[in-house]
């Protein structure tokens, strides 16, 4: 049975020209043809305030701005999540680590307990994350270290329960063919038609 599928557009620019938005919108047409029920969320069109204490942070789902409530609540809903950003200074643009820092609470993402180590409310869930970048992807991953894509997997995916996650990292992305492009989209598509099983 097809897994329902949450996608989050990470790029702050909402013009769809991005090859964030090519690549994204190429997934979502694979899972579709693989039946897979999906809610989308463009970070650039949203509009919600950063956090900037940790008394809003720990107010849980009821601090939750009004207008990531859906998306908290696609969070929980989906049975696999796709998250794809590009590359700034090393890491992910600060629009979507807010949505992030907002959607991933305290009782959405973990569960404080008395003893031992939170509870892993995501249990059970996968993940993919795809990234694209000015450098060559290898670079990106040997000569960086990944540094960004491991904390996003380790200290808030797998932090909150989701595992396996996929990687799909595209580098070099200025100035790429056109057959290159194409390429990587046909990629993508089939990645989601795979991600929906």
């Amino acid at each position: 049975m097809p897994k329902r599928l949450m996608v989050i557009q990470g790029h702050p620019d909402a013009q769809s020209g991005r090859l964030c938005h090519a690549l994204a919108q190429q997934y979502v047409e694979g899972a579709h043809l693989a039946g897979s029920e999906i809610r989308q969320f463009d970070i650039g069109q949203m509009e919600f305030p950063l956090l900037r204490k940790k008394s809003d942070f720990d107010l849980g789902r009821s601090g939750t701005p009004k207008a990531l409530v859906a998306a908290q609540e696609s969070l929980l809903w989906a049975q696999h999540l796709m998250l794809i950003y590009p590359l700034w200074h090393g890491t992910m643009p600060a629009l979507l680590k807010g949505f992030i820092e907002q959607v991933f609470r305290p009782d959405v993402a973990e569960k404080q307990v008395v003893q031992g180590f939170p509870k892993r409310m995501l249990s059970g869930r996968s993940a993919r994350i795809v990234i694209t970048m000015g450098m060559p992807a290898w670079a990106y991953r040997w000569y960086f270290g990944a540094h960004s894509l491991k904390s996003l997997e380790r200290n808030i995916l797998k932090f909150s329960g989701i595992s396996p996650v996929h990687r799909s990292l595209f580098g070099r992305v200025e100035n790429v063919s056109p057959d290159t492009r194409n390429g990587w989209l046909r990629k993508m598509r089939k990645a989601g038609m795979q991600d929906a099983h």
